[in-house]
């Protein structure tokens, strides 16, 4: 970025805080909110596109875009003396650059703001804790990947400070790195580890652009250490019953190191809140290590939080954004202490990241993807094993669920899943069907699986699992199961319901296109 870019948006945000907060000076003038300037990707249709900014009251803004001229004024006095101006563009085409041109008039002083290389395509926010912080040049082949970004210049980075605020914030209070075209220092090859740039964001990014060929614009905000209640407002808290529920301990062992901010919205107000008036694409997110201390309340939590941020995205933008926008989430590999014996809460957290359904998207989470990430451990990871460095493969596995469940391609981008079980008693044998008889299945392991012997289904906690062994030879959809149940009945079966299940990409039941793991699950019979 050019000193000259940087010192035009010091001057932005200086001005931006003497509106901002009262008591602040009054100048004859109006600012764009502190994430606009050049080089940013804004939404292509057919989404419309909002600009916003401050001004006094009696102002008068135009905002002129190609060839046509968008007039506006002040809404609201926010605060005194000074209030919140936004224009609603028509949906753009992909493509670009474009100039977009700020005039402002107030007691007969104009001012104008010229914003370049301005592009239209999807912008994406990436958000969570560390693992979503996780910078580029942390992950397997980053240096490569650094050196290797100056080839996607139609790819544009905008990374978010971490603040912390007990009140809504209307504005960003800081920034890492203005929207910026990829290179190794946007990316953040000399920031601090966990800062920026979010390696899965970019390889998120990278592949959907590689698919798509469009301009593609990614929001990094994130802050490692921290718990889904950060994240959500105080709606989602109400909604869950946790609004005044004090966190627990963390225990370093399963949740990192890392340690971040423990206030109930704070994040939310901070580092969400303010970008509500942005129209954005989607979301996608990779949090959950924080909150497998007391990973109950997360199935509420998480499916609250991805309801208020569509709705609070969608009335922020005009109606503008898709009131059930796409969002897309990792699912949570491993722990601190990685364990193929111990279940532990992060087999129950997994679950409700699905609200224990075992895929997405489904009848309660509709336009939500993910990706697995429980076969990806990486134990000698110099971060700790909670913080697995294939983020590589992490990106291009939701990036494929992307496209499948947010762009409609027709393309495999989950791993098989059970639709059907045959439970033959004389042979103890438990026959599985994979998406319907749609699968393509290949076994890389034999073990992984188990079945529950107790009395009528939902399985207890009391009754016994035994482990079941992959027998005979598969078809391209199914398997069959040969286990023991002491003479009592087979009421369930789960798979993979350990804290680490497999090796490096060593489960059981994978998807032959694109090599796609089956997500762990556990089913009645």
């Amino acid at each position: 970025m050019t000193l000259r870019s940087w010192i035009v948006l010091l001057l932005w945000q200086l001005a931006a805080l003497i509106y901002i907060f009262p008591g602040g000076a009054h100048a004859e003038t109006c600012m764009l909110a502190s994430y606009y300037s050049s080089h940013m990707v804004l939404q292509q249709q057919p989404h419309s596109a909002v600009i916003w900014g401050y001004a006094d009251i009696k102002a008068t803004i135009e905002v002129k875009v190609r060839d046509k001229m968008y007039k506006t004024s002040v809404e609201a006095e926010v605060p005194s003396r000074v209030g919140v101006w936004k224009v609603k563009l028509d949906p753009m085409l992909a493509g670009g650059p474009y100039d977009i041109v700020v005039f402002c008039e107030a007691f007969t002083v104009v001012n104008s703001v010229i914003l370049e290389d301005v592009m239209f395509g999807d912008v994406w926010v990436c958000s969570g804790q560390s693992n979503m912080a996780f910078a580029v040049d942390q992950s397997f082949n980053g240096s490569k990947e650094l050196n290797e970004s100056v080839n996607y210049p139609n790819i544009r980075l905008l990374a978010v400070k971490q603040v912390l605020s007990e009140t809504p914030y209307d504005d960003l209070h800081g920034l890492y790195e203005p929207w910026s075209k990829p290179s190794p220092e946007t990316l953040g090859s000399k920031a601090q580890i966990f800062n920026y740039f979010s390696a899965l964001c970019w390889f998120f990014g990278r592949d959907l652009y590689d698919s798509m060929q469009y301009p593609i614009g990614l929001i990094s905000t994130n802050w490692g250490g921290t718990p889904i209640e950060d994240w959500s407002s105080p709606d989602v808290l109400k909604k869950c019953s946790a609004t005044h529920r004090p966190l627990p301990e963390s225990d370093d062992r399963l949740t990192g190191t890392i340690r971040g901010p423990h206030v109930a919205s704070g994040l939310w107000n901070s580092m969400i809140h303010p970008l509500l008036n942005f129209t954005i694409k989607g979301a996608i997110w990779y949090q959950g290590e924080a909150n497998t201390v007391d990973p109950d309340p997360y199935k509420c939590l998480f499916n609250a939080m991805i309801t208020d941020w569509r709705e609070k995205w969608y009335e922020g933008t005009l109606n503008s954004t898709d009131i059930k926008f796409p969002f897309g989430f990792m699912q949570l590999c491993t722990s601190n202490v990685p364990s193929s014996e111990i279940i532990g809460p992060y087999t129950t957290l997994r679950w409700h990241q699905t609200y224990d359904y075992g895929y997405v998207p489904n009848d309660v989470m509709q336009n939500v993807f993910m990706a697995v990430g429980i076969d990806l451990p990486d134990l000698t990871s110099p971060y700790g094993p909670i913080h697995p460095r294939d983020k590589e493969d992490m990106g291009v596995r939701l990036s494929l669920a992307g496209r499948a469940v947010a762009y409609r391609q027709n393309i495999p981008y989950a791993g098989p899943f059970p639709t059907s079980f045959t439970v033959n008693t004389t042979t103890l044998a438990l026959d599985i069907e994979y998406d319907k008889g749609q699968a393509n299945i290949k076994l890389v392991g034999q073990t992984g699986f188990e079945i529950c012997c107790g009395g009528s289904p939902p399985c207890k906690y009391y009754d016994t699992w035994v482990p079941a062994k992959i027998t005979g030879q598969p078809t391209p959809s199914s398997i069959s199961l040969s286990y023991y149940c002491y003479h009592r009945r087979a009421t369930a079966v789960r798979y993979l319901w350990r804290d680490m299940p497999c090796t490096f990409k060593n489960c059981p039941v994978y998807r032959v296109e694109n090599e796609l793991p089956g997500p762990p699950f556990m089913l009645n019979l």
